[in-house]
């Protein structure tokens, strides 16, 4: 009876996970459309305005390690209670700012509170569910995901034909909704007493600010700067009995290696988020509308399959699912590479495969990562996840921005036949190759010991039925 009351209470959890990850997803979003607006409006360049979505992606990264470092102590529901509450704070905010200085305040709390949700995504799944349903729960997740960022876009330009674009701050007002849910059915007891290190908290957050800076500004300054906090964290928590983040956590072989995969899955894989909007108004000349409803049908896929693979990875392992990943993301690529420039609903089609690929793909990591961490390392270690896939992407970003604008007079790839489209084509050729380069990584990491292990069982097993 208790073991079935369990099961239904982390049943209602992962749903309104799910619902408060729409909602936190579109937010991050929807402020992309409408910044020439808010340029406009407050006699900025876009460069100034731009800060209204990288100040929220800078604190979110920051702020998930954080919260998953709380969570191994404090309870996650009064976590969670802050963090939706300052997030409403900071829409109130921005909802009635008159002066820009006061939008971007209210993005930053916004961010200061959003942030406990993907720490959240990475945490209810570990805790609330045994090993062998964790991929379901992480499928759902996923499903969240998937339909904000595929709605985020699609909403907002529907709101703005009809209302201000301060009315997008009203969108996390939703959350609070899932607020009475979360104190009822989070039971977690909280974790160990230890003082939270908040010096070498201070450090790593600067580590990643410094680095999102010289990132997005191309700075030098912040880069050397980014390299002497580093290396005062790294000072940091092998000097102190209780640091933000214990080293013994990176002698995991698993865990270290699937953070590094993760890392550089995640950034190849950000193409598809940050490349195809360019290329669809860039080359095929879509309005900003047009190219969110071009990307709606690989969202809607991404959100229907998202319980399948889930379910894929607890019946035929993470690597069946990481290989299926792999497979969707390689026949993406090169279908891209090949096609780029040709009429949008082809470019749609082809980003169904990407798009569900990526989502198995971080089902895969995100399931094998969190088997791989000791239950009172649970919270900073998925955090700690999250917050190199942030990184990752705006890395990623600034990678793909300068070769677009750099442009391509040669095509690498002798089918695509749209000169407009050659620096998209090439860099889809290149993904497909670095990503053929991941899957041999893990074949080699993780693949061969498992065949290994199968190949052991086998023997094993046919010795027994020989003397039998």
């Amino acid at each position: 009876m208790k073991a079935a009351f369990q099961q239904q209470t982390s049943e209602k959890l992962i749903r309104i996970l799910a619902f408060t990850l729409v909602i936190s997803v579109m937010s991050a979003t929807m402020f992309n459309i409408v910044l020439p607006e808010i340029a406009l409006e407050f006699d900025l360049s876009l460069s100034q305005v731009s800060w209204v979505s990288s100040a929220f992606l800078l604190i979110y990264a920051i702020g998930t390690v954080t919260y998953g470092r709380l969570a191994d102590t404090y309870k996650l529901k009064h976590l969670l209670t802050f963090g939706l509450l300052f997030f409403a704070l900071g829409s109130m905010i921005g909802l009635f700012a008159q002066q820009y200085w006061t939008v971007l305040l209210g993005r930053v709390l916004q961010a200061a509170g959003a942030a406990v949700i993907p720490a959240t995504a990475g945490i209810i799944p570990v805790r609330y569910f045994p090993p062998e349903s964790r991929g379901r729960a992480l499928g759902i997740a996923m499903t969240g995901l998937a339909l904000g960022s595929g709605l985020g876009p699609v909403i907002a330009a529907l709101l703005v034909s009809v209302v201000h674009w301060r009315w997008l701050f009203c969108m996390p007002l939703f959350t609070l909704l899932a607020l009475p849910y979360y104190r009822k059915y989070l039971n977690d007891t909280p974790g160990n007493s230890s003082r939270i290190d908040w010096l070498g908290g201070g450090l790593l957050a600067g580590t990643v600010a410094l680095l999102l800076l010289a990132i997005t500004n191309q700075a030098w300054m912040p880069a050397a700067g980014c390299l002497l906090l580093f290396v005062l964290f790294m000072t940091r928590i092998h000097s102190v009995p209780d640091p933000f983040i214990k080293p013994v956590l990176f002698r995991s072989k698993r865990y270290s290696l699937g953070l590094t995969i993760a890392f550089l899955a995640t950034g190849i894989g950000y193409s598809l988020v940050f490349l195809s909007p360019q290329l669809l108004a860039q080359v095929n000349q879509l309005e900003p509308g047009l190219v969110g409803f071009a990307l709606v049908p690989a969202a809607a896929i991404t959100a229907v399959l998202g319980r399948k693979g889930g379910r894929l990875a607890d019946k035929k392992g993470n690597s069946f699912l990481f290989y299926l990943a792999s497979a969707l993301l390689l026949a993406c690529f090169g279908l891209l590479s090949t096609f780029a420039g040709m009429p949008p609903v082809f470019i749609a089609i082809i980003l169904i495969f990407g798009n569900v690929g990526q989502s198995f793909l971080s089902i895969a990591l995100s399931n094998a990562i969190s088997l791989s961490l000791p239950k009172e390392q649970t919270g900073v270690g998925m955090g700690l996840l999250a917050m190199l896939n942030f990184v990752s992407g705006a890395i990623a970003a600034g990678v793909y921005a300068q070769i677009v604008d750099q442009g391509a007079s040669i095509r690498w790839n002798p089918v695509n036949s749209h000169p407009s489209a050659f620096v998209y084509s090439n860099i889809y050729l290149v993904l497909a190759v670095l990503h053929a380069g991941i899957l041999l990584f893990y074949y080699m990491q993780f693949g061969r010991a498992r065949h290994a292990v199968q190949k052991e069982d086998n023997l094993k097993r046919a010795n027994r039925e020989e003397l039998i």
